[in-house]
């Protein structure tokens, strides 16, 4: 991947969606729900944003829970990509 985030911005690769619900019932791709867990790929260097000085909590391969449709959708050598800002992360899944 050629991607380099800048300032407090985050690479996520979404982590795959199940296809079976707890029921057993197999789901079609247009059924599946978009996948809020992701993995981090890279992150910016922080600094200073509008006035503020963000450090980054998170690290590549750290898996976050954010937003369901926050972010940037990028395709880069036929992967998909969510660029998030740090603050649309909403928690570490440990």
């Amino acid at each position: 991947m050629n991607l380099k985030p800048l300032s407090d911005r985050v690479i996520l690769k979404a982590m795959e969606a199940e296809e079976k619900t707890k029921g057993g019932i197999i789901l079609t791709g247009d059924a599946k729900e978009k996948p809020e867990v992701a993995e981090v790929v890279a992150v910016g260097p922080g600094g200073m944003v509008d006035g503020k000085e963000v450090v980054m909590t998170v690290k590549a391969g750290d898996k976050v829970l954010t937003s369901k449709y926050s972010g940037t959708e990028v395709k880069v050598d036929g992967e998909k990509y969510t660029i998030v800002r740090q603050n649309d992360i909403l928690a570490i899944v440990e």
